[in-house]
């Protein structure tokens, strides 16, 4: 990569063909990312630059972005950032990768707000959203749903220091400081104790993969270079299901919303254990982008 006639189509080019024997399993999607990431240009600008020489420096820096994406390393470690949704964020290793999926949750949260809002204006009581999620990673829901409901204020937890260290550069990129307030606890252990009971919705995509499932069928690309912390759900992938299941009616307000994605294969066994509970209402499976079960929904039951 030493020769100055490296164009734009070039590069993509060679790319493509190197990644894809090194087997990666989208190499013109790679290529596009990392050369997008170097040169500041959009995916679109790209193919309306292809003549267009590199500088030396960006050689270089596409260079060390190939070789690591090469080895296996996610794109979006090596890019350093990945659309979510209507917002762009920073990825590092250390913190779970936004997948497309989770966007259908962002989704079912919304609807739920939506309907808390909709009651309130019903009923001649309005009153203020609040959002929690737990296990905020990235930032990708929480920062979604504050951007996409400028009346919602959100709470989000994580038990990882590196996560929230993420987020909230992430947070303070957006400009959602003011309505997106991290807490580094386990579960809700550190939400203030006037926050009991008044969230509207409760959303979390916890570490839901089994374990023997993570050692054994997961792909290298994540078991390498994601963290074990938020994938490993252990031996039926929901040993932390069952923890927020506990906790969840206590931050919930009556009738707030439930959603929670988890393994596609133990939806039905978390819908039972829901349902055991004796607290829940309206237990329900949701399906993901790829129509597979995905999302468990229920709602907090109401004094009777």
């Amino acid at each position: 990569m030493q020769d100055q006639s490296w164009t734009i189509k070039r590069i993509l080019d060679w790319t493509s063909g190197y990644l894809e024997r090194k087997g990666d399993e989208h190499p013109r999607l790679s290529a596009e990312w990392l050369l997008s990431a170097t040169t500041g240009l959009s995916r679109v600008e790209l193919y309306t630059n292809f003549d267009k020489p590199l500088m030396q420096d960006e050689l270089n820096r596409m260079h060390q972005a190939v070789e690591q994406r090469a080895s296996g390393r996610p794109l979006q470690y090596v890019t350093g950032e990945m659309p979510f949704r209507h917002i762009v964020l920073k990825c590092e290793p250390g913190v779970l990768i936004p997948r497309p999926e989770t966007e259908v949750l962002v989704d079912i949260a919304l609807e739920g707000i939506d309907q808390k809002c909709a009651a309130g204006e019903k009923d001649g009581t309005p009153e203020p959203l609040r959002v929690l999620e737990v296990g905020v990673g990235t930032g990708c829901i929480a920062l979604s749903i504050a951007s996409e409901r400028p009346d919602t204020d959100v709470v989000a937890t994580d038990v990882s220091p590196e996560a929230i260290s993420l987020a909230q550069r992430n947070c303070d990129a957006l400009g959602l400081s003011d309505r997106v307030h991290l807490i580094e606890c386990d579960l809700v252990s550190g939400v203030p104790k006037e926050d009991v009971e008044r969230f509207c919705v409760l959303v979390s995509n916890p570490p839901y993969i089994p374990t023997e499932i993570l050692k054994k069928s997961v792909p290298a690309e994540v078991k390498e270079f994601e963290p074990k912390l938020a994938l490993d759900g252990g031996n039926d992938g929901l040993d932390v299901y069952r923890r927020l299941l506990q906790e969840a009616p206590h931050m919930l307000a009556p009738g707030g919303m439930l959603c929670i994605e988890l393994y596609e294969g133990h939806l039905d066994r978390a819908a039972e254990l829901a349902r055991q509970a004796g607290v829940w209402r309206d237990i329900s499976i949701k399906e993901d982008l790829t129509h597979r079960p995905r999302i468990l929904v229920a709602y907090r039951k109401e004094a009777e």
